[in-house]
């Protein structure tokens, strides 16, 4: 079995090769050089290339071998689009167009469109707001915002106090299993199996402990929540599901006809969070504030920043987890508090 049928990840079959090549790549060969990507890049650098070919294709270009030209086209189009994409995003694309050129032997000057994504990125930066930073008051307003006890209010306030817990990338909150939650004597242990800094795909083990207050307690929300799955008969599969305007759970035994997993996708996910934040009356609010409230409010109590990235999963040295924390510092140890003005 080939690594593109177990991965599920095809990637374009190989490219030709460059005429008059003597000695060209065989099948067999390119497959195993593929195999020494990790599945995730296949599947990634598979996509890239495929929305990258069909572009060439309705504007008249050639994909491979690929022309500086339609390269600076390609990336300037993208930058441009409505929302703009990530830099990240642009510059995993260029590197899919590379890696797919160096596999057929083609050579490729990607200088400029590099620059055109530098560029894209710097205007980013100055555009981009930062998320807002929800105050452990905020979050009471939030979690007061939904007070009921029906699935759809248990199901939110979970994923806004155990988020704000685990200071959680949306993508991870949102891949969490009901199976991924276990409760310990001092809290509970959540298992996130895949992280943005997590190369080598070993998840982490994230100790949650007993809050101060019942309302943002991650400990009996979470477990409130989850004796409603399982009396809805869930107990496995995605922890945050659908909810349709019938109040039935997508992918419980009940919601026949529907869909099975039901898994809450990240941008349903933004919604809750942003929908909470306006119903208590906050603006600027996005699922992103789940990590930058909980870095902030850290920093400003005195944890250590690297206690803090370890907790939130950033990398060493992170340029995101300094705005949060930087700031928080600055205003603890204000020197200036310490004169008679």
């Amino acid at each position: 079995m080939s690594a593109a049928d177990r991965d599920g990840a095809l990637l374009p079959a190989l490219p030709a090769s460059p005429v008059g090549q003597v000695e060209p790549l065989s099948a067999s060969a390119a497959e195993d050089l593929l195999a020494g990507w990790a599945p995730n890049t296949r599947r990634a650098y598979a996509a890239d290339w495929r929305r990258f070919a069909a572009w060439c294709a309705g504007h008249g270009r050639t994909a491979l071998p690929a022309s500086a030209a339609t390269l600076v086209e390609y990336f300037s189009a993208r930058a441009r689009a409505d929302p703009p994409p990530a830099p990240a995003t642009l510059r995993r694309a260029l590197a899919a167009i590379r890696a797919l050129h160096e596999l057929a032997e083609h050579p490729l000057a990607s200088d400029k469109a590099a620059k055109v994504i530098s560029g894209h990125a710097r205007s980013l930066r100055r555009r981009k707001r930062r998320a807002h930073a929800i105050t452990t008051e905020e979050l009471r307003a939030m979690v007061a915002a939904r007070p009921g006890g029906d699935l759809r209010s248990l199901r939110d306030r979970t994923a806004l106090v155990l988020g704000y817990h685990l200071l959680g990338r949306r993508s991870e909150v949102c891949a969490l299993d009901v199976g991924d939650i276990d409760f310990t004597a001092h809290g509970l242990e959540v298992y996130i199996a895949a992280s943005k800094t997590d190369r080598q795909g070993a998840g982490a083990r994230v100790q949650v402990g007993y809050g101060r207050h019942l309302e943002t307690c991650p400990v009996r929300t979470t477990g409130a929540y989850l004796a409603a799955l399982a009396e809805a008969g869930v107990t496995s599969g995605p922890l945050l599901r659908g909810i349709d305007r019938h109040g039935r759970l997508a992918g419980a035994p009940a919601a026949a006809g529907r869909p099975t997993g039901g898994r809450m996708d990240p941008r349903s996910f933004g919604r809750i969070i942003k929908g909470l934040a306006e119903e208590a009356g906050l603006s600027g609010v996005s699922a992103h504030s789940l990590r930058a409230g909980p870095a902030t409010a850290l920093a400003e109590a005195g944890v250590d920043r690297a206690h803090i990235a370890r907790r939130g999963r950033w990398a060493p040295g992170s340029s995101a987890l300094e705005g949060y924390v930087r700031p928080a510092e600055d205003r603890a140890r204000d020197p200036f508090g310490r004169l008679d003005l």
